[in-house]
């Protein structure tokens, strides 16, 4: 059984937001939002964070492509959008929006449950690899750090790179201060000298 979600629904159409919310209610799900255009979409997510949101693709003003992408921006959470349209273009728009699931309208319960499901586990995913690539990342940045820190300890004491790193490392552990930190330092310190 899923935990009780809050989600947001967006649509231009009152009957079909009515709809959708009986059947998410049915589901176990708890609609804290409701909007008619993709402004007024992005806005609520915004102070009302939901876990999800179930967004039209075709509404005034702001498509629902367009708030997808906006309400990502701002704070990522798994997005369904829904459309009576199989046009390839709006595929494709949705694909770049990193949409969790898509719905063909009329939306029916035994739809809904596999594709919150599935906007879950694949945000889920999305997310794990954001993460790994932040933590990369910045172990590359401290990578670099380290090295250039090594190199400064080389060029000034007449060190082997072993005997640098060694260095940075007794410096870390007697200052318990990371490796990044005491090169970050150490550079710095070159940098005025």
């Amino acid at each position: 059984m899923m935990e009780p979600l809050r989600i947001l629904i967006a649509d231009d159409e009152s009957i079909r937001l009515m709809s959708l919310r009986k059947q998410l209610a049915a589901l176990g799900h708890r609609v804290v939002a409701e909007a008619t255009n993709g402004a007024e979409a992005v806005a609520l997510a915004a102070t009302i964070r939901p876990d999800l949101a179930i967004l039209d693709i075709k509404m005034p003003g702001m498509d629902g492509i367009e708030a997808a992408q906006q309400i990502t921006r701002e704070r990522p959470i798994p997005i369904i959008l829904l459309t009576a349209y199989n046009e390839t273009e709006l595929v494709e728009r949705a694909v770049q929006a990193n949409i969790s699931a898509y719905l063909m309208k009329p939306v029916a319960e035994e739809d809904l449950l596999p594709a919150i499901t599935l906007a879950l586990i694949r945000f889920r995913q999305f997310e794990a690899l954001r993460q790994e690539v932040n933590d990369l990342r910045e172990a590359l940045e401290t990578r670099k750090l380290i090295e250039r820190a090594k190199g400064i300890l080389m060029r000034r004491l007449n060190l082997s790179e072993e005997e640098a790193f060694r260095r940075l490392q007794r410096q870390s552990q007697d200052t318990n201060r990371k490796l990044a930190q005491v090169a970050e330092a150490i550079i710095m310190a070159d940098q005025m000298l």
